[in-house]
């Protein structure tokens, strides 16, 4: 498993997500999906909170799954991924077994940030052996883009529109990752499906490590973002130029960055392509600018491109 990725040579032919599901034209949840399971293999049970991915891949009586799949409730992935974990321990315990076989939790934002934030607090605590993945699209999507912790600030959703008094999403994003190791967890880490090669090494990553592991992946959503079908993995590399999004890891507690930017893109560039944003003012991209700056400096990130 710890073998990394470094050519297209190295990369499974095996899909374990299967074409033809019915996710969104142009969702890069499904590109971050497929990338984890290339790299996890099919030595794995996957279990799915409620949301985009699930409604749109285990549509009765199909399933564009591939390996052993399990969907539950809103709020407990991470409850259940521990329940498997436990029981596989138990028989390989009972059949003397030394076969490792990897439990994949995957939620949404509001599935992670919100409603199962207690359960996958839980299992961290606990100290199961799985990995949680969490697609984030920044809003509860598949219900209509509601407001989430994870929406970013002065950005628009259905329950925080903008208009003459409001400029959208009035709080930051929350920061998972710290919160995750926060709990003195082996590994954490960021990543984004425009980099295909930095995502599947670190689920690889994550994998091999004993206990729990999570990994935050920034999942651009036209329809709720409202940009052009063909612009995802554009608009996902664009967040990792201007810093919005860092890619580092955090291993037992040491952080690195993973993904190197010598010069930045500013920010009004990544705002300027998103409907969500085609409201915000002068000052409100001043502010945000200011405070990716800072996001910038705490991981080494380069200055802004003139």
């Amino acid at each position: 498993m710890s073998t990394a990725f470094r050519t297209i040579k190295d990369i499974p032919k095996e899909e374990y997500f299967a074409p033809g599901n019915r996710l969104c034209a142009g969702c890069t949840a499904a590109t971050a999906i497929r990338q984890i399971l290339k790299a996890s293999g099919r030595n794995v049970v996957v279990v799915t909170a409620t949301g985009c991915v699930e409604v749109a891949t285990s549509y009765f009586p199909q399933s564009a799954w591939r390996v052993p799949w399990v969907h539950i409730a809103f709020e407990n992935a991470a409850a259940v991924a521990s329940g498997i974990e436990s029981a596989m321990k138990a028989l390989n315990r009972k059949k003397k077994s030394d076969e490792r076989i990897h439990v994949i939790a995957l939620g949404g934002d509001g599935g992670t940030f919100d409603i199962g934030l207690q359960a996958l607090s839980g299992a961290l605590e606990r100290g199961h052996d799985l990995l949680y993945i969490c697609y984030d699209n920044e809003a509860y999507m598949n219900t209509g883009i509601q407001r989430s912790s994870a929406t970013p600030y002065c950005a628009a959703a259905t329950t925080c529109p903008p208009g003459r008094l409001s400029s959208g999403q009035s709080t930051q994003k929350k920061d998972l990752v710290a919160i995750a190791v926060a709990h003195g967890i082996p590994y954490a880490a960021t990543a984004c499906p425009s980099y295909p090669f930095d995502l599947m090494n670190k689920v690889r990553r994550a994998l091999d490590v004993e206990g729990p592991a999570v990994l935050h992946a920034l999942t651009p959503c036209p329809t709720g973002w409202r940009f052009d079908t063909d612009k995802g993995i554009d608009l996902g590399k664009l967040a990792v130029m201007t810093g919005l999004w860092p890619l580092y890891e955090v291993v037992d507690g040491v952080t690195k960055l993973t993904v190197q930017v010598p010069r930045r893109e500013p920010v009004k560039r990544y705002l300027e392509v998103q409907g969500r944003f085609k409201h915000v003012k002068d000052e409100d991209v001043k502010r945000i600018q200011e405070r990716t700056d800072l996001l910038a400096a705490k991981f080494g990130l380069g200055p802004v491109r003139q």
